[in-house]
């Protein structure tokens, strides 16, 4: 693909700011298509903690078509990388305390609609070289339903940029009520079953899904499940209507933060060559949740949101199950207040064979895929999932619910895939206990009876390539496929 101006438009960015697989992606994709010659700039909000993540800042543009006054665009460079990076700043909208989109309490930000619609106001004005930067986008591509607005706005102007919209989890929609539209001074022609209206309220998610020249989501699998009711959350007949211009590209991985031989967490590096440093981080990793050192027990880590589309009830219900298999366990994340007091209690009346830490911690998450045996993601939906790959280069063998992205990067170890050497994990089914308990009997098995297939698990996973390499060639050639779209009409 030939060179083109590609402006990046996400609502949380790694390392500046994170709630989840968005941000590793756009922290990520952007960089790699810069390698591909591409002339990709990024833009998110200027949320407090971003802003002091991001320093050197410059003001480039105090003079933005449609945002509200005194909106001042940031310039510097995304971490790492010679992207470069814009900062949309609107302190009464992201000057704050708390999250992205929620407050400190959990609750979303009562005024979302409005930041969000700014933000995208102000992504539509750099796209058209209304911003005072003497640039102007090819492709604008659009994340979630924080942009969905960008490319409802720009299908309005007749030398536009061709947009894509990524969904990176069609289970957060924005939805509004239908009185937004004009709160926002949003275009009245634009309020259509065909355009933001969904089901009588305001669809910032069908704004992007409804409007873009091309669509795409984080794994193949993903994009055949979002256009079926049980995972299209009422989009399943529009995604299938448009299925034409869908795409499932698999994230890829950042390789120069997520690998055993080079990373600054583990307290001693490894690699598929030579394994030794794996059992150095195991034995650190009992020692820090005090669990019993022993090094032939079966370790089993998880490391994510504790919530039920995460599967984490049926964790709980295999605790039991876990300690009688004499197995040992630990967790690290947060989220609903139940599946936390569970996980804290199961850990305080088995103090040396459950290990919980409730929060996050970037350091302890790379020691937990450095030192577990098995990596659990028992997820009802997964439209990618990362953890489970990072699990496959580190050695450590993945345990997941045949789902989305989770289907598509982890190999079963049935029979055949073990007679072939294709096998990289173990797979389960329907969400259930039951089927969650005989996939960690089957690991765990394995693990004890049969090391040489075990050692075969590892070093097939270890092998395994997903960086963004492949990932952003195909996005390059969705963004050529875009640019056809538009001029076709």
């Amino acid at each position: 693909m030939a060179a083109h101006n590609v402006l990046f438009v996400a609502s949380e960015v790694a390392p500046l700011i994170k709630t989840g697989g968005l941000a590793d992606v756009a922290g990520s994709l952007p960089a790699a298509l810069k390698a591909q010659k591409q002339d990709i700039r990024v833009v998110m909000p200027a949320y407090r903690a971003a802003l002091a993540n991001a320093l050197p800042l410059s003001i480039v543009s105090l003079n933005i078509a449609g945002v509200p006054e005194g909106t001042r665009l940031l310039e510097g460079r995304l971490p790492g990388t010679s992207v470069k990076l814009y900062l949309v700043d609107i302190p009464d909208l992201f000057d704050r305390d708390g999250g992205p989109y929620v407050d400190a309490a959990g609750h979303d930000w009562a005024d979302n609609p409005e930041r969000f619609a700014a933000f995208s106001r102000t992504a539509c004005a750099i796209a058209l070289d209304q911003a005072g930067l003497d640039w102007r986008a090819d492709i604008v591509h659009c994340n979630d339903w924080q942009s969905g607005l960008v490319p409802a706005l720009l299908s309005r102007h007749a030398d536009r940029p061709a947009t894509v919209f990524t969904i990176h989890n069609l289970a957060y929609q924005g939805h509004f009520g239908s009185y937004m539209l004009h709160q926002l001074g949003l275009p009245q022609d634009l309020w259509h079953m065909g355009g933001l209206e969904f089901h009588g309220g305001l669809s910032f998610m069908k704004g992007g899904i409804a409007y873009s020249d091309a669509l795409s989501t984080v794994s193949p699998t993903y994009a055949q499940e979002i256009q079926t009711a049980a995972y299209g959350y009422g989009f399943e007949g529009l995604l299938g209507h448009r299925r034409e211009r869908l795409r499932g590209i698999l994230n890829g991985v950042d390789y120069t933060q997520w690998s055993p031989d080079k990373d600054p967490h583990l307290s001693a590096p490894y690699s598929a060559k030579d394994l030794s440093g794996k059992a150095a981080n195991k034995a650190a990793l009992q020692q820090h949740f005090g669990l019993a050192q022993e090094a032939d027990t079966p370790l089993i880590g998880l490391v994510g949101r504790l919530a039920e589309q995460k599967g984490i009830d049926l964790l709980l219900a295999n605790i039991e199950r876990i300690k009688s298999l004499g197995a040992q366990l630990v967790v690290l994340g947060s989220g609903d207040k139940y599946s936390q007091t569970a996980l804290s209690q199961a850990a305080a009346t088995a103090p040396g064979q459950i290990g919980v830490h409730i929060g996050f911690n970037e350091g302890l998450a790379h020691r937990i895929e450095a030192g577990v045996d098995m990596f659990l993601m028992p997820s009802r939906f997964e439209p990618c999932g990362l953890n489970q790959i990072y699990s496959l280069k580190y050695g450590t063998v993945p345990i997941v619910r045949y789902t989305g992205g989770l289907a598509d990067t982890v190999v079963d170890a049935n029979e055949a895939n073990l007679a072939a050497k294709t096998a990289t994990g173990f797979h389960f089914g329907d969400a259930t206990a039951a089927e969650l308990t005989h996939a960690i009997e089957r690991a765990v098995g394995m693990y004890r009876d049969h090391n040489d297939l075990w050692q075969q698990l590892i070093r097939t996973g270890m092998k395994q390539d997903f960086s963004w390499r492949n990932s952003a060639k195909q996005y390059l050639e969705l963004y050529q496929a875009a640019l056809q779209w538009r001029d076709q009409g």
